[in-house]
């Protein structure tokens, strides 16, 4: 028995001094949380649906049992359209929220037929692509934010949908552009305070620009 002792106290001695850097003067791991598994279990459950598809599977189940609008509006986008309370700024105006925050392009490139196309709306209008480049379903270049946005276009016009949405892009499609940041910004190209609380998102006071901007695209469009 103490022939045997001998060589493993003695590794355990010799292994001890290479491994010293490796150990923690002061016991000190992150708090966890309280429900940690229950926490794992809610992040997992949420991958499952990583494009969100059921955020709106049950409102759009409901809109398709109801006659169709002639008139029925999509907006399609972030952050920006998700806190955008259209029943306020449009009235008894057939118009349907799909945003969701914090998506990016191609998530809701996967939406369009879902919460876009399955609706049979007139017109979309699409807003997207601040979160592609704060990376939130990791990095894009300037061109694919640019062609998963074309692919919406291009699948929304091939089923009669009309498009509302960037600028230069529009003129070559023939869809219409609702020119928010003109109205919205100040001399450096950032929204105006009186507009946003976070320099981001609009606040009452900046949908209330928009609201006209937007009604004005979708007169065009539906003409």
């Amino acid at each position: 028995m103490k022939r045997c002792l001998f060589p493993i106290i003695l590794f355990a001695l010799l292994s001890g001094g290479r491994a010293r850097g490796q150990l923690a003067g002061e016991f000190k791991p992150p708090r966890a949380n309280c429900c940690l598994v229950n926490s794992a279990k809610s992040l997992a459950d949420q991958l499952q649906d990583w494009n969100q598809l059921g955020r709106y599977h049950q409102a759009n189940q409901e809109l398709q049992k109801q006659p169709g609008d002639a008139k029925r509006v999509v907006f399609l986008g972030d952050s920006i359209t998700d806190i955008w309370k259209l029943e306020e700024y449009f009235p008894d105006k057939p118009y349907v929220n799909r945003g969701i925050s914090g998506q990016t392009t191609p998530q809701m490139l996967v939406r369009l037929y879902p919460d876009v196309i399955d609706l049979k709306p007139a017109a979309m209008i699409l807003l997207a692509g601040t979160n592609d480049v704060a990376r939130n379903t990791g990095p894009s270049t300037a061109e694919m934010i640019e062609e998963n946005m074309m692919a919406m276009t291009e699948l929304a016009q091939l089923h009669g949908i009309k498009v509302i949405w960037m600028k230069s892009y529009a003129a070559r499609v023939n869809a219409i552009y609702a020119d928010y940041f003109t109205a919205l910004v100040d001399e450096r190209g950032w929204l105006k305070d009186a507009y946003s609380m976070d320099g981001l998102h609009p606040n009452v006071e900046g949908y209330k620009v928009m609201a006209p901007i937007a009604a004005g695209a979708i007169q065009k469009a539906l003409q």
